[in-house]
């Protein structure tokens, strides 16, 4: 009987192992069939670009085939959740930013955590956001148009990429510094806002500044000030909101790379390693400079820096939108 019972264990010990020597093979092994990557906003958008991109330059470090696929919807959390349900085998990504992995999270009752059901793979990019005003404004200037909005309470109108979104996030920030008052009109997409901004429809907003770069070089609308310490390195000439008079308001708007959690951290290091690549590649670089968007250093690269860089933003953030009483849509 005993010798039955000897038997029994270390059969059932050697079932429970082999699942974690099976994930063990397959991370020696990998990447052996195509990769996805799952950008959770819709295709042409700044997220679908630098997935993208990515895509493109990861290609050759990997040795595989990486399809992109838009899931979207409720500010990427779509998107996000299919990946958080997926294999943690690293054939499964996401390519996120604020608006999905840390607006998201004070908004909406996820059946998943942004910072914790995830394991982060890279920092990826980061552009500023600006102040947009339409060309008809009477103010000139950031002080001028705090002086303005002061002066008129309530009347002038800001589109937002939806609530909680960052462009909305960023005007709540400056409402909340400067103490005026303002009407939030919500849109579905940054292209219509531009449109609505062109067309004088709107007044103001607040977007990512390599999404509406070429409009802005056409004159098509104003900016007053950049979200950030330093200038926006494509257009030199727009001072920074600390330059124009309103220190500290600085918004950064960031991509990073996620893979489910629990995916085994071997592939971690080959997906980080293939980033890495991608992000020495002229071309690669090329590509991201000519949208207006930034790399990290290679030590910001790491994933116990976007680990940290995520929970500072979301420890920075959530007191904020909830203070607000922001809801989602």
């Amino acid at each position: 009987m005993k010798l039955l019972r000897r038997t029994f264990l270390h059969l059932a010990a050697g079932a429970a192992a082999l699942p974690a020597v099976s994930r063990i093979a397959r991370a020696q092994t990998y990447p052996s069939r195509p990769i996805t990557i799952v950008a959770p906003f819709p295709a042409g958008g700044a997220t679908d670009i630098v997935s993208r991109t990515l895509a493109e330059g990861m290609k050759a470090p990997l040795g595989q085939t990486i399809l992109v696929e838009n899931v979207t919807g409720a500010s990427g959390t779509i998107g996000s959740g299919r990946v958080v349900r997926a294999e943690p085998d690293g054939y499964t990504l996401v390519i996120g930013q604020w608006s999905s992995h840390v607006g998201a999270g004070a908004l909406y009752r996820l059946p998943y955590h942004v910072l914790h059901d995830f394991e982060p793979i890279s920092v990826l990019t980061t552009s500023p956001l600006w102040i947009l005003g339409k060309n008809d404004l009477p103010a000139k200037d950031l002080k001028e148009l705090i002086a303005w909005l002061k002066a008129n309470p309530d009347k002038a109108s800001v589109a937002t990429v939806g609530a909680g979104s960052a462009s909305h996030m960023c005007m709540v920030y400056f409402q909340d510094a400067t103490g005026t008052r303002f009407q939030y009109v919500p849109y579905r997409g940054a292209a219509p806002v531009m449109q609505d901004l062109i067309a004088g429809q709107v007044d103001l907003s607040c977007l990512e500044a390599g999404q509406t770069l070429a409009n802005y070089r056409a004159g098509k609308f104003r900016v007053f000030a950049v979200m950030a310490k330093q200038r926006f390195f494509p257009a030199p000439d727009v001072p920074t909101v600390d330059e124009a008079g309103t220190p500290g308001l600085h918004f950064p708007f960031w991509h990073g790379m996620w893979a489910p959690k629990g995916t085994p951290k071997p592939v971690i290091a080959r997906l980080n390693a293939a980033v890495a690549a991608a992000f020495t590649d002229p071309a690669t670089q090329r590509r991201f400079r000519d949208v207006g968007m930034e790399l990290p250093s290679r030590e910001q690269q790491t994933p116990e820096a976007l680990y940290a860089h995520h929970k500072a933003e979301i420890d920075k953030w959530w007191p904020i939108i909830r203070a607000a009483n922001i809801k989602a849509e």
